[in-house]
């Protein structure tokens, strides 16, 4: 009797067993998507295909300049003719300027004259009252003196030009840019002015090449070219010769 009973048991629970497991497989089959063959080729429709050809066009329109297409691209140069021109129709010899930075003593010779006549040299700043630089300017050119600036103004060599060539005007007067001459010279103040000995011959200094100490005069003093000329004649009489050819200059 007992062991019909038993049998009994174990085969319910066996039953439930297995029911329960079939419940839970049936479950699990409802919520875990099937993948068909039908959305594989949906899937595979849908998604783009990069050819070679697709490649090759993205390579074109997306490439880098190559070193040949560097040296045909076009610079865009600004239009140097287009640029303001000066007013007056003499213009200033750049390559002139540049030269008063030459030290040598050849280019002192050449460019100051001094081994053929005297030298007359008016030292000035172009930061100077413009009236004041005009009227040293204007006696300059008559004089045949030299105007000596010791470089750029504004540090610019197209403002410096731009105003130099309105002091001249259509005058003809020699400007030289050179910073080694204020050292020649020993020239600490402007405006200031240098006579130099007619047949001077430079000579070796820490600054390349300066005149002979006692080869030239300096007076420094905001004073007309003529008056300092005058001072020099009283000052010392053996450069009156000098001075008085060119006070005939400016006089007329």
């Amino acid at each position: 009797m007992l062991a019909t009973d038993l049998h009994r048991t174990l085969a319910s629970l066996i039953l439930g067993l297995n029911a329960a497991l079939v419940a839970g497989t049936s479950a699990l089959a409802q919520t875990t998507p099937v993948v068909t063959e039908a959305d594989i080729e949906r899937a595979r429709r849908e998604t783009p295909t990069v050819t070679e050809q697709d490649i090759e066009l993205a390579r074109q329109k997306y490439a880098l300049p190559s070193e040949a297409g560097h040296r045909s691209a076009p610079l865009n140069s600004p239009n140097l003719e287009a640029l303001p021109q000066p007013a007056t129709r003499i213009p200033v010899d750049l390559e002139a300027l540049a030269r008063g930075y030459a030290g040598q003593s050849d280019a002192m010779t050449q460019a100051q004259g001094l081994a053929t006549g005297p030298g007359l040299f008016i030292f000035v700043s172009m930061t100077m009252p413009r009236a004041t630089l005009q009227g040293l300017v204007d006696q300059a050119a008559r004089a045949k003196a030299t105007i000596v600036i010791r470089g750029f103004a504004n540090g610019s060599l197209r403002d410096t030009v731009t105003q130099v060539q309105g002091l001249i005007g259509q005058q003809q007067v020699a400007i030289q840019i050179d910073p080694l001459a204020f050292d020649r010279f020993a020239i600490s103040k402007v405006p200031s002015f240098v006579l130099v000995r007619d047949g001077t011959r430079p000579v070796a200094c820490a600054s390349g090449s300066c005149a002979p100490a006692d080869s030239f005069l300096r007076s420094t003093g905001d004073v007309s070219l003529d008056y300092a000329l005058e001072h020099m004649q009283r000052f010392a009489p053996g450069f009156s010769p000098a001075a008085e050819l060119f006070l005939k200059r400016i006089r007329g």
